[in-house]
């Protein structure tokens, strides 16, 4: 189990260091997903040794939600203040993105011949 977490930690730091030294606009985390894609995919063994980490993180997952709930219990102040503007905000930026993924789709459907 060591291992495994020392290879999640070390895909991580790879991607955090990529993104960092080469100014790209991706974070390093996901980099470093990226890398523990490619490493799964190539290296069968990686995928046996993972395993049991990734059991036990998603299974403990409800736990990295804490930090977020107490963020909101620290902000009740703003949020009573304002909630309506910031539920408003989160209800039309929601609606914006959906209907413009759906021109977008419409439009490459178009440029493709794909529009049924």
């Amino acid at each position: 189990m060591i291992h495994a977490l020392l290879l999640l930690l070390a895909c991580q730091l790879v991607g955090e260091v990529t993104s960092r030294a080469l100014g790209l606009p991706l974070p390093g985390p996901v980099l470093g997903m990226l890398l523990m894609l490619g490493i799964l995919v190539t290296v069968p063994k990686a995928s046996a040794l993972m395993r049991p980490v990734a059991g036990f993180i998603l299974a403990n997952l409800s736990l990295l939600f804490v930090p977020a709930g107490v963020g909101v219990v620290a902000y009740l102040g703003v949020l009573r203040q304002d909630g309506l503007a910031i539920l408003l905000a989160v209800a039309l930026s929601t609606v914006a993105a959906i209907v413009v993924g759906a021109l977008a789709f419409t439009a490459v459907a178009r440029m493709t011949g794909n529009s049924e």
